[in-house]
């Protein structure tokens, strides 16, 4: 339905991280790849390139609520670098068997998604935010970064919220205030298919970057960081207030660019929200 789509555009709902696993993880993924029909310009193998990094990394403990497909990637991603990864959505830890073979993901139900994680990334529908069990991150481990992915799609999607339409508030101070805790915005303008096939090392000329946007320094460090390893730039977005900047209908939504671009479009952006994205 939005398979072309950036990351939170709406769609179905569908480690112990040692060496040995991490790299069965990466062979199992790029074998599924191989075997997939060739996508133009794509290179399997450069795909995971950042891979060859991860002994060099800390393995760290990730919760993913919500497993579309950015939650679905990412899980991918992370389990192939070696991550120790739990992952959940609405539909109970029955239904992501088949994620759990592929990558080596722990499934768990939403409520146990972040017990001991250092990042939990939040990746469902924005409507879906309020549903969320309350002291989901209670259990975290102590300065847990937790990442939004959401988008506010009034008209396709989510209704009217009045605090984002009649407040003001930006998309991610709204689910902050929902979580109770706070959260950096990224992935929200990331095609999906991206985080699979455009992982590039550090460096390269054809490196995309993404912006991340958040009020905590050290949780933003963090997101920022877990992003690089992913095979990504990033571009300080400012604060959580400043995240507007990277909302859907902005110029950076959906850009597929370096630094440069990603900086120039984040300055071009308009505060008001144009009629396509409020109820």
């Amino acid at each position: 339905m939005c398979a072309g789509a950036p990351s939170s555009c709406p769609a179905p709902d569908p480690a112990a991280g040692d060496d040995a696993r991490s790299t069965a993880g990466a062979e199992r993924v790029l074998a599924a790849r191989r075997n997939s029909p060739e996508r133009p310009g794509v290179d399997a193998d450069q795909t995971y390139a950042c891979a060859s990094t991860r002994k060099a990394r800390p393995v760290m403990k990730i919760g993913i609520i919500g497993a579309g497909n950015i939650g679905g990637n990412l899980t991918r991603r992370l389990t192939a670098l070696g991550h120790d990864v739990s992952v959940a959505n609405s539909r109970g830890p029955q239904t992501l068997t088949e994620l759990a073979e592929e990558t080596g993901a722990t499934p768990v139900p939403v409520e146990e998604a972040a017990r001991d994680a250092e990042i939990v990334v939040v990746t469902v529908p924005l409507k879906a935010v309020p549903n969320l069990p309350s002291g989901l991150l209670d259990g975290a481990a102590e300065g847990v970064a937790v990442i939004d992915t959401g988008n506010y799609y009034p008209q396709q999607r989510d209704g009217k919220i009045a605090g984002i339409e009649d407040e003001g508030l930006t998309e991610s101070r709204w689910t902050e205030r929902q979580l109770g805790h706070p959260v950096v915005k990224a992935f929200n303008g990331t095609y999906a298919i991206d985080i699979l096939e455009r992982a590039r090392p550090a460096g390269a000329p054809d490196r995309q970057a993404l912006p991340v946007a958040g009020d905590d320094e050290a949780a933003k460090r963090k997101a920022r960081a877990l992003i690089d390893e992913l095979g990504f730039d990033t571009v300080d977005a400012g604060g959580l207030d400043d995240s507007w900047r990277q909302q859907p209908g902005t110029p950076v939504y959906g850009l597929r660019e370096g630094v440069d671009g990603v900086t120039k479009a984040l300055a071009a952006a308009s505060p008001e929200r144009t009629a396509e994205w409020r109820a």
